[in-house]
């Protein structure tokens, strides 16, 4: 019988593992494609285990890594490790990566450095490249020497990578300037969502049916960021269009805090073809960077300032960019209250199964009803996507 025993915990990014025995933790494991191919991996990589309640200091572990994927300040390091079999040079390695903070990156260079054992970049990559203990090992931390982010086994590859970066970055104050006070929210939630009741009993009932709001808002260092992934998502599965706007990122020096229109006009067509982007996004991509420079495109202080109309017609002036990609800039990365987009698919079917319609309602049927819902537009446009949401889970 196995001496090791499992168990699967939900995350931010995603359902992970973790598998010990009576000397601590053995081994954590990063989201598969999905639950079957996570638990099929950690019986992989642990034969014969057995899937178990976790004791309490391996819930109090989970505890801490679901913190900090939450983007929280998490402190892993009294998590106790079990290093049986890892080999002498590994262990040391993962016990310098250790105490790398969370939010700060070093190169292969400088842990074979601090281990006294310069030159030996290579072999650290081999040993953070099989790192059986994802997270608490922070190995996403460890980029290359020209500060891009070099490889990860994990399943994504550089764009799980980018992700936890991201996430652990987005404490730090050029992360948090998209959202300040209000939990993100420059509205009130409750007095949005009484309003909504009141002025169109049928959404009520949605509302009811569906339950609290819970915006959940995108996180960006720039605008300019949060246009150009904007642009490489349009058209695509959700994860290959992160798949490839993390080699984007990752043909600069700190690739979690997005592109700038600089490091685009730099780079060259080859290397961001070769990332992935289609002819149309590189040239849009291009477009923006070059308006950006020119200083037409607004800083996130004047986006602030300016109203959502106007918003949308200077940004809609970028190849690429249509009004559609300002309205979902505008909900979910400013969190403005009275956005309803109404050619979005989603909101029109949304609308269809709450107001008990035959077809797809036409933009204008939705323009119409929605005058009723202002200045809460933006609820009432989420609630129809939970509706959507609903109806195509219930096929």
């Amino acid at each position: 019988m196995s001496p090791f025993a499992f168990a699967l915990f939900d995350t931010a990014i995603g359902r992970c593992g973790v598998a010990w025995g009576e000397r601590g933790i053995c081994g954590i494991q990063l989201p598969e494609a999905g639950e079957r191919a996570t638990r099929a991996r950690l019986l992989r990589r642990f034969p014969g285990a057995r899937e178990a309640a976790p004791p309490a200091k391996v819930c109090e572990a989970v505890a801490s890594i679901a913190a900090l994927l939450r983007g929280e300040a998490s402190d892993l390091s009294p998590i106790a490790l079990d290093m049986e079999g890892v080999p002498d040079f590994h262990r040391r390695v993962y016990e310098m990566a250790r105490t790398i903070p969370a939010g700060a990156t070093i190169s292969y260079g400088d842990v074979a450095a601090r281990l006294g054992a310069p030159g030996s970049a290579r072999a650290v990559g081999q040993a953070l490249g099989r790192n059986p203990f994802a997270i608490v090992v922070p190995c996403h931390r460890v980029v290359a020497a020209d500060g891009k982010l070099g490889g990860f086994s994990a399943n994504g590859g550089v764009a799980t990578k980018l992700r936890l970066l991201g996430i652990e970055d987005g404490r730090r104050s050029a992360q948090l300037a998209l959202f300040e006070g209000d939990g993100g929210l420059g509205f009130d939630p409750g007095a949005a969502v009484e309003h909504l009741r009141g002025a169109d009993p049928a959404l009520g009932r949605l509302i009811d049916s569906v339950g609290p709001f819970a915006l959940q808002l995108k996180r960006a260092p720039s605008l300019f960021a949060a246009l150009a992934e904007a642009i490489v998502y349009q058209q695509l599965h959700g994860r290959a269009a992160a798949t490839i706007f993390a080699r984007v990122c990752a043909l600069f020096p700190r690739p979690h805090e997005g592109p700038t229109a600089e490091g685009i006009l730099r780079v060259s067509d080859g290397a961001l073809r070769g990332a992935g982007l289609s002819r149309a996004k590189l040239a849009s991509l291009r477009d923006l960077a070059r308006r950006a420079r020119a200083g037409e495109i607004p800083s996130l202080a004047e986006a602030r300032g300016m109203s959502d109309e106007a918003l949308v017609e200077r940004l809609s002036a970028v190849r690429g960019i249509g009004r559609w990609t300002v309205e979902m800039l505008l909900v979910f990365r400013l969190a403005r209250p009275d956005v309803l987009p109404v050619d979005d698919y989603g909101v029109r079917k949304g609308f269809a199964v709450a107001f008990r319609k035959r077809g797809l309602p036409t933009p204008a049927q939705v323009e119409a009803r929605g005058k009723r819902w202002r200045p809460y537009r933006t609820v009432a446009s989420w609630y129809l996507w939970r509706a959507a949401e609903r109806a195509t889970a219930s096929k």
